[in-house]
């Protein structure tokens, strides 16, 4: 099979590749200015009676939905929907895609419903723990839990038997017998809007907060094919081979006709019609020779991704902002390295966080000051060279908080009925001694 699109993809190397990219939408247009169905018809009526996008039939579509996609994910995470009857694991479940949606967590993350019970039944009583371990476990058979979310995943690498001498496959094999089931958000928190890294950030103080790893749509990949073709007749034989080639895929494409050139032409198709069609496009003479490959890069989502910058709006000296972090996270100690020429009274300006084990995400993020559970030790030689002082309080200490907010926050979206508890067996494993 290799060998049957070796010279295919040989063809679409030696092509002139171009990546493009739709312009996103303004900022003003973001999610959260979204109040009401009144203003997202206004502020799409605006944007289409623009002629410069309304050339693309595709764009205004793919557009249309990202508009109402955020408008329905801001409403979600700011209104009330809470009802008295019972609910089953797929309700929560729909509940929590709302709150955090899934698609959100990093690629390398294993998030979602990680263990589902064989017997459905109503939720009552769900428990919020950082780790699942086995005495949260214990915790939550003594209450009856139905529901296990795990902010880390206890599952993560890929299982080739079930047994219980490992802890974490024992886990599973608990909450199957006792007919739990487990959730896991995990980075899928990290980066919505609202979620474990803006409360973070929060704890320094009020500030302009921005993104450090920006967070993109989640709609399929998609590309745009352009080429030429002589003639009314031979672009009519094109697209219907395209369209033969690609059944059940939607094409959309545009023909610009021209007095010496012919048409120009084109075609939106996602990532799974990309080999059919330009097998099927090499094999004419025309489009073959002009064929350009352009990726259509995903639209950025405002406010959501990995690690948080914050430009305070009062700047508070390292002293201060250690005092603040202990109180927001509940902490007696934290750990301190100072950045190069820092004092505990230099004046913080900038904070850059990252809940978790942070090293990757703030590492050359100019701030003044970098707040995450851990770092390496070379990690913290190289901030700290680089005058950035850095506090760390040990990995689910930076995250554990947050679950009293979501908390509410749930409880908030779920039937009276339903009771949301914090373990109170969950708790870092490290401590001072």
């Amino acid at each position: 099979m290799l060998t049957g699109y070796k010279n295919v993809f040989q063809r679409i190397l030696s092509l002139t590749c171009r990546r493009s990219y739709h312009e996103s939408i303004s900022q003003t247009l973001a999610c959260s200015t979204f109040s009401s169905h009144s203003k997202l018809s206004a502020l799409r009526s605006s944007f289409f009676s623009d002629p410069s996008h309304c050339n693309n039939r595709s764009y205004q579509l793919s557009t249309h939905l990202h508009l109402c996609h955020c408008y329905s994910f801001s409403c979600s995470l700011s209104h009330s929907s809470r009802t008295t009857g019972p609910m089953d694991l797929k309700e929560v479940l729909k509940v929590l895609e709302e709150l955090a949606p899934l698609s959100l967590a990093e690629s390398w993350d294993n998030v979602g419903l990680l263990v589902e019970p064989i017997k459905c039944r109503p939720i009552k009583t769900i428990l919020l723990t950082n780790d699942l371990t086995d005495s949260v476990m214990s915790e939550a058979e003594a209450m009856n839990c139905d529901l296990i979310i795990s902010y880390h995943p206890p599952l993560f690498h890929p299982i080739k038997c079930l047994v219980s001498k490992n802890w974490k496959q024992r886990l599973a094999i608990r909450a199957i017998t006792a007919g739990i089931a487990v959730f896991s958000p995990h980075t899928s928190w990290d980066s919505v809007k609202g979620g474990v890294n803006d409360w973070l950030v929060g704890g320094v103080g009020s500030g302009k907060v921005s993104v450090l790893s920006q967070a993109f749509s989640s709609a399929p990949q998609s590309h745009k094919l352009e080429f030429t073709a002589r003639s009314q007749e031979e672009l009519n034989t094109i697209m219907a081979e395209l369209k033969g080639t690609n059944s059940g895929v939607n094409l959309q494409h545009t023909a610009v006709s021209s007095e010496t050139d012919g048409f120009f032409i084109s075609l939106i198709c996602p990532d799974s019609g990309l080999t059919p069609s330009v097998q099927t496009l090499l094999q004419h003479a025309t489009p073959s020779q002009s064929l350009s490959i352009l990726q259509v890069k995903k639209r950025p989502l405002p406010g959501y991704g990995q690690g948080r910058l914050s430009v305070l709006d009062e700047p508070v000296t390292v002293a201060a902002a250690v005092q603040q972090m202990k109180s927001h996270l509940g902490l007696n100690h934290l750990r301190l390295a100072l950045g190069a020429q820092q004092t505990l009274e230099s004046i913080v300006s900038t904070v850059a966080v990252c809940a978790g084990s942070g090293g990757s995400v703030l590492n050359g993020v100019k701030a003044d000051l970098y707040i995450t559970g851990e770092m390496s030790h070379h990690e913290v030689l190289d901030s700290v060279a680089a005058g950035a002082s850095v506090i760390l309080s040990d990995h689910s200490n930076s995250e554990r908080g947050f679950l009293a907010v979501f908390k509410k926050r749930l409880a908030g979206h779920l039937s009276n009925s339903i009771t949301v508890a914090l373990s109170r067996a969950d708790r870092d494993p490290l401590e001072v001694v």
